[in-house]
């Protein structure tokens, strides 16, 4: 198979901000924090006392390696009933609580002190989310935090250990209240109003702040429309929360890996995002907003699903799902009911997934209401970028994709044009189902090849992201720059993932932590601008300019 790439390095479109690279944990959800980075009493965590006290190490030094734009805490569905004066203080005497968005128990152990001190050991700006169900309880958690007077909040910060103001920059304003699943549900005018009192008290206690309101996926002019009525004019973000889903964990036992549904769904992603800008600029439009709200795609991920009918899954003490005793696989091939596995590991098709989600984040640049602020969920434990376990911790397939992303590509956008074989399909519409067990779709075509070209801050250097999602061919590529052929540098550096792992479905464990792993290669030849993108990968190439 061949290719064409052409780069525009003439015409950039746009800015990536860092913050599409960001992250997101959730109390009392499946080990994101007790169990994940809080680990008390474990040999691999910083003793007490103090605010850093049960902090896991390992995770700290993983986290500082890839380097974290943003954390997005508690929640999340947590966010809706947290009490955030019940995390503060004296971790002996805090409450413990049932906690009502996942029915657990909640200890309150990690709260707002350990997560600013924690995403401060880390380098990230933490993002803190309100439930949006009381303007005084939110604007007394703005004033603990970020209050540089003496008043009872601002005494309280001191006595727990921080005397100067914390500066929190991102309050989300609530949490898909849109939903019936969450304390605090109502419709969209309701939300709009509370919105608009939220955020004009927050901002009166710290003028600096930048606020998110809860866009939605569903029914969404009739939900924006009054959001951005009332309280657009006070509201830096919309947010928008997007799944994937792969049915893997039960098809791939009758020999159905799943891949091409997988790999084929961040045109999903890409078709809701352009919808949900345009018609953000135009309702922004309609209220007569200066200007639209940027977008915050702050929850999204890709589902693993699995009958709910098979024993619970539980985490596997080398990584992954612990094993069970499953049906043999013989019974009904389309379950009707469905649930998601929270200790599924990221696999290579994942991967591939994940990289054509950043090549659509890319491409908003150019949208008049672009996508600046992105957060997976999760990045600790519960499907996320590192599985945390006693023994130790697995940097997952994820993992590395973030790493080449934010690491190894530059922040300034190029139109990138593709010529190449491509397969219409019908695009799984994420994790949207029709009612009887099956997913909705679309019709769409899916190229083999995925790009995104970009270039450093100071021009010296291109990048050229490209995914092939060709289970098992490679595909010959000539790439152009400016419609010139020989315009790209006879050498690149150059990182792959995937190129050398055979198993679509590999994961990375304990004990395997290299399964899907970056290969990295300082110095190889494309003569005349030609290469090789090997099957089933994600490779990232680097030209210098000059």
């Amino acid at each position: 198979m061949q290719a064409l790439i052409d780069i525009d390095t003439r015409h950039p479109c746009g800015r990536i901000e860092r913050d599409i690279y960001g992250h997101f944990l959730e109390s009392a959800f499946f080990g994101n924090i007790e169990g994940g980075v809080l680990d008390e009493g474990s040999p691999l965590s910083e003793p007490g006392p103090g605010v850093r006290a049960g902090f896991r190490e390992d995770v700290l030094a993983l986290c500082r390696e890839l380097g974290i734009p943003n954390v997005r805490w508690p929640g999340g569905n947590f966010t809706s009933p947290y009490h955030w004066e019940d995390g503060i203080g004296d971790r002996s005497t805090r409450p413990r609580r049932l906690e009502l968005a996942w029915g657990r128990e909640e200890s309150n152990r990690f709260g707002t002190d350990e997560f600013l001190a924690w995403c401060a050991d880390v380098g990230a700006a933490p993002f803190l989310v309100h439930g949006c169900r009381s303007v005084d309880d939110a604007v007394r958690w703005v004033e603990y935090t970020n209050y540089a007077g003496d008043t009872a909040y601002t005494r309280r910060r001191k006595e727990n250990g921080h005397p100067q103001p914390y500066g929190v920059r991102y309050w989300g304003i609530g949490n898909e209240p849109y939903g019936p699943w969450q304390m605090g549900h109502r419709p969209a005018t309701e939300y709009a109003a509370a919105a608009r009192e939220h955020a004009r008290f927050m901002r009166l206690v710290d003028p600096g702040i930048r606020l998110i309101a809860c866009g939605s996926p569903w029914q969404q002019e009739e939900w924006t429309r009054p959001v951005l009525q009332r309280a657009g004019s006070l509201i830096d973000y919309l947010s928008l929360h997007l799944y994937g889903a792969t049915t893997h964990p039960y098809t791939a036992r009758a020999g159905d890996d799943d891949y091409e549904a997988v790999v084929a769904q961040p045109l999903y992603f890409e078709q809701r995002i352009q919808d949900y800008a345009h018609l953000v600029v135009e309702l922004s439009a309609e209220a007569g907003l200066e200007r639209p709200p940027a977008l915050a795609l702050d929850e999204w991920n890709i589902r693993h699903l699995e009958p709910a009918d098979w024993p619970e899954p539980a985490p596997g003490a080398d990584g992954g799902t612990a094993p069970r005793e499953l049906p043999d696989g013989s019974g009904e091939p389309r379950p009707r009911r469905l649930r998601v596995d929270r200790y599924s590991s990221r696999t290579l098709a994942d991967a591939l997934f994940y990289a054509g989600v950043f090549h659509t984040l890319h491409q908003t640049v150019s949208l008049p209401a672009p996508v600046t602020m992105a957060n997976t969920v999760n990045l600790v434990n519960a499907n996320g970028l590192l599985e945390v376990r006693p023994g130790g911790v697995v940097k997952s397939a994820s993992y590395h994709v973030w790493d080449l992303y934010q690491n190894h590509t530059g922040p300034v956008a190029l139109p990138t044009a593709v010529e190449g074989p491509a397969r219409t399909a019908a695009v799984r519409q994420g994790d949207n189902g029709e009612g009887d067990g099956a997913f909705a779709t679309r019709p769409g075509v899916v190229p083999y090849l995925d790009a995104s070209a970009t270039l450093s801050a100071d021009g010296r250097r291109l990048h050229l992201a490209v995914v092939n999602r060709r289970r098992d061919t490679a595909i010959r590529t000539r790439i152009v720059r400016d419609g010139r052929t020989g315009a790209v540098p006879a050498v690149a550096e150059v990182r792959d993932l995937g190129a050398d792992v055979d198993d679509l479905l590999a994961a990375n464990s304990l004990s395997a932590p290299d399964v899907v792993a970056v290969r990295h290669r300082p110095v190889v030849e494309t003569p005349d601008g030609r290469y090789d993108f090997p099957a089933h990968s994600v490779t990232v190439l680097a030209f210098d300019l000059t």
